[in-house]
């Protein structure tokens, strides 16, 4: 027996112990892991209560995964923080009860609290980055909660430690020991934090979007790796998620939240046959893994007999990023990808992070000078380009950022965020300035009346469709999407991804579409390029990737997509492609 299960061995004795010698009798069934009952939680502002949680009640048995489902500001992460006793300063419970293996912990201070964090509610947080210590090694941290419990000898800690690191994957644990956060990718910092959650083989495990930042198939493997601990160990889980297809795929019941309360809940796949509410049959619906219809466009059938000139030409592209002087070759990151996308048609790149996908779109918009090959704007080699010349080559192909929290200035009104590209590049009157600016402004759908706001007085859709705004004032023929929906909830997303095929069909856009998400891609694409660290290891039409895939990384990519199972598919089979 291992050092880790005959401490786990221990624990689970002293927790039988406990609960025979409190409140539940012998020959009593066992309460749920966790229950809450009619619980309610307001928070605090401006001398005011408002209520954002009302009367939510469920149970979760040991060994089960249970998914709090919704958009942001439903309410269910705000639940999953009361159960830990994590809720902002602001806020408070104002009645009901959450009760732990039977026992009411509503009413604990934080100090008894602290008791069971950790040792019998452990959480997994959704950003490993920012949930790490920077200054601290990964050992040490992965240490500091069997020392707050008291949990093992010091002398077993650091034995402990690497075997707990072993236990969710790490490769080579003994050296994860002494590195810090920054020197582990994303997929292995969510590991630890798994690690420092499963350390005390809690009875309950709250996931809070466990998942949200990382690529599919590192998605995939964490998912596996939580499901196959709670299988061994019997805990209970408690899965937080605006990611529909990832809780129709893990969770064996739904709760759908919306307003602070639950729309619907019951097992997963009697939910998702035979939605009973509106709201959920919505969100099924715009969720890409779990409706794999591509938007409808008109001209498609058009496009099939009549093909159209190329906007973009990718010939033999290959970059590489120095090492540093003296060290050569230097780092290749793109290496001899073609393609080409037909004008008034979507061309989606995709790929894991390092893949190239970015490094492949600055190339496009003359950001950075490919070290081989051409690129080809409507019959232009813009790696020929420069000064003047480039500047106004940007006229014709314009960026919409990822994030649109991130690339909207806060201090502007939108008004003048729209307008700034006419500023730099169109010498024209401030009343046709204003018509353009107006014009787009209803083109995408947002009322005249915004223009007169900044950008943090907009939900996370509206401040999309204002960065869409201003990529197109300046009537360009390409955009360049760079992970344009991965950052907003699946109702809006959905509602993005219609604005553009709507400006697509009206305005015979050609898109670059750049995304680790397949489901999406899927939906909105007419053909697809496969990176693989800088190769293009697949290219073709949309169907055909999707339904023959040519390699097996291509496979594997779609097979993680989460909610796989749940969707009536074509097999993914083809035995003579490689993984190269």
């Amino acid at each position: 027996m291992s050092l880790y299960q005959s401490m786990a061995s221990s624990l689970s004795a002293l927790m039988t112990l406990t609960r025979s010698s409190g409140a539940i009798p012998a020959g009593q069934a066992v309460p749920p892991v966790l229950e809450l009952e009619d619980l309610c939680i307001a928070y605090q502002s401006d001398g005011r209560s408002q209520r954002v949680v009302h009367n939510v009640s469920f149970s979760i048995q040991p060994g089960e995964v249970v998914a709090l489902v919704g958009e942001s500001g439903s309410g269910k992460t705000t639940t999953a923080q009361a159960i830990i006793g994590l809720l902002a300063e602001n806020g408070r419970r104002e009645q009901g009860h959450i009760r732990l293996n039977g026992v009411d912990i509503s009413r604990w201070s934080q100090r008894r609290l602290d008791g069971v964090r950790g040792s019998r509610i452990s959480l997994i947080p959704q950003d490993p980055t920012s949930s790490l210590n920077p200054v601290k090694t990964i050992g040490s941290q992965v240490a500091e909660i069997l020392a707050i419990h008291h949990a093992v000898p010091r002398r077993d800690r650091d034995a402990m430690v690497v075997e707990l690191l072993a236990r969710v994957g790490l490769s080579h644990p003994q050296q994860r020991v002494g590195q810090y956060p920054h020197e582990l990718s994303g997929g292995m910092k969510q590991r630890v934090l798994i690690a420092i959650a499963i350390a005390l083989r809690p009875t309950l495990i709250i996931a809070d979007e466990p998942t949200s930042a990382l690529d599919v198939t590192v998605q995939k493997h964490i998912l596996d790796l939580i499901d196959g601990l709670r299988r061994e160990f019997g805990t209970a889980v408690l899965l937080v998620t605006h990611d529909l297809a990832v809780a129709a795929e893990r969770a064996d019941r739904l709760l759908v939240f919306r307003h602070g309360r639950v729309q619907e809940q019951g097992v997963t796949a009697q939910v998702l046959s035979a939605p009973r509410h509106e709201y959920t049959r919505q969100l099924f619906n715009d969720a890409p893994a779990l409706n794999t219809a591509r938007l409808p466009t008109p001209a498609d059938a058009v496009r099939r007999h009549s093909p159209k000139s190329l906007a973009i030409v990718v010939e033999d592209v290959s970059h590489a990023f120095s090492l540093g002087r003296g060290r050569s070759p230097g780092l290749t990151v793109v290496d001899r990808v073609s393609f080409s996308v037909e004008q008034g048609t979507t061309h989606s790149l995709v790929g894991e992070s390092g893949s190239g996908k970015t490094t492949l779109a600055r190339i496009l918009l003359g950001f950075q000078r490919p070290a081989a090959g051409k690129v080809l704007i409507e019959g232009t080699d813009i790696t020929r380009l420069a000064g003047e010349s480039l500047r106004q080559m940007r006229r014709k192909i314009q960026l919409v950022y990822q994030n649109p929290f991130g690339s909207l200035d806060p201090s502007q009104r939108l008004f003048a965020i729209i307008e700034e590209p006419l500023l730099n590049f169109a010498p024209i009157t401030q009343p046709e300035r204003r018509r353009r600016v107006e014009e787009i402004t209803e083109r995408v759908a947002l009322p005249l009346s915004l223009l007169g706001r900044t950008a943090r007085e907009l939900s996370g859709g509206q401040r999309q469709r204002v960065a869409i705004a201003r990529a197109l004032i300046l009537q360009p023929k390409i955009l360049v999407l760079d992970e344009a929906t991965s950052a907003l909830d699946v109702t809006v997303q959905a509602q993005i991804l219609s604005l553009l095929q709507q400006l697509q069909e009206q305005l015979g856009l050609t898109y670059l579409f750049i995304s680790h998400d397949l489901a999406t891609v899927r939906r909105i694409s007419h053909s697809v390029s496969v990176l693989l660290k800088g190769r293009q290891v697949d290219v073709g039409a949309v169907e055909q990737i999707f339904s023959q895939p040519g390699n097996i990384y291509t496979r594997e990519l779609i097979n993680a997509i989460p909610g796989y199972r749940h969707v009536a598919r074509p097999p993914v089979h083809n035995p003579g492609s490689t993984y190269e």
